[in-house]
């Protein structure tokens, strides 16, 4: 099939695969589409909300619905990188025998990453960096594709270990998730409080979703749209001339180059999603907050005046 075609083909079947998860996902309509284009570009992700709004649900239908392999860590402070990477047992040969983790499987949620200390936040960092994992002198691959989905509560800090900025970077996207709104609460409420069950059918294939990532690599873009996602990202740095007076003003670092190299590609996806065949400066724009929200960090002055991080981001727009 020609590359023309896979993304005619595509477009159709991203509309099947939303009308699927709205099976059972009520509205959050942006948090779908952002988990989405990460997993479609090859990225991982960083969801941002309070306990109770379908976090897990929501990613475990998204997997079902692409027909991957879904694993759930809940952090705690005692988790050992043993723990989620898996360990060597004597079998009854007296052999050693591996026995794998929760992290072998193609879509992880690390449920509460900021919960557990910074060796086991690292054993997770390295296989989604490297797709591999390394134990007792010998490396593992793990399956393709791979997603990592981490969630963090903003409201409960106590007892936590954040994490750090270079960690951070590693996420492509952070995802904010709100509540719903009345009527969509309303509807969430109507179908879980009910005895029916919903089935959810899978619409790919491991295989076809790694060939829909080398696809949308293959994507061309102009040298205006990677200048323009090159330029938007020197913006954001308060010690480059392109900076302005508002934001040497509130922040204090400014992100990387992997922030340019993700919103380009996110940018292919995004346009792949809408049909196009090479990405324009809206599709930079259209995932530039998400890009951008978690490599960008405020100084004291804009939490003392209440200036959001996405206002920061909408003034380099």
């Amino acid at each position: 099939m020609s590359d023309v075609a896979a993304i005619e083909q595509l477009v159709q079947k991203r509309v099947e695969l939303k009308k699927e998860i709205s099976k059972i996902i009520v509205g959050q309509e942006v948090v779908v589409d952002q988990i989405i284009l990460s997993i479609f570009s090859g990225g991982h992700a960083l969801l941002v909300g309070v306990p109770g709004l379908a976090k897990t649900l929501m990613v475990n239908t998204i997997s079902q619905a692409l027909g991957l392999d879904f694993k759930r860590i809940q952090f705690t402070p005692d988790l050992m990188p043993s723990d989620i990477l898996g360990s060597e047992i004597l079998d009854e040969n007296r052999q050693f025998k591996f026995i794998k983790g929760p992290l072998f499987a193609n879509i992880i949620l690390a449920d509460e990453i900021n919960r557990t200390p910074p060796k086991t936040q690292a054993a997770l960092l390295e296989a989604m960096q490297e797709r591999a994992v390394t134990i007792a002198g010998h490396n593992y691959k793990l399956s393709l594709p791979y997603f990592v989905l981490a969630t963090q509560n903003p409201i409960e800090q106590e007892g936590t270990y954040p994490l750090p900025e270079a960690q951070l970077d590693r996420f492509m996207f952070s995802i904010k998730l709100d509540y719903p709104t009345f009527d969509e609460e309303v509807q969430v409420v109507k179908s879980t409080t009910n005895d029916s069950k919903t089935t959810i059918n899978s619409m790919f294939t491991a295989e076809e979703i790694i060939d829909i990532q080398h696809l949308i690599r293959r994507i061309p873009v102009a040298d205006n749209v990677i200048e323009y996602a090159v330029t938007l990202v020197g913006k954001t740095r308060p010690d480059s001339p392109l900076a302005t007076d508002y934001i040497r003003n509130y922040i204090d670092w400014g992100a990387g180059p992997r922030a340019s190299q993700n919103l380009i590609l996110a940018a292919k996806a995004h346009a792949a999603f809408k049909g196009k065949f090479s990405p324009d400066i809206e599709d930079v724009k259209a995932v530039a907050e998400g890009i951008l929200r978690h490599r960008v960090v405020k100084n004291y002055k804009a939490d003392a005046e209440g200036v959001s991080i996405e206002k920061i981001i909408s003034t380099l727009l």
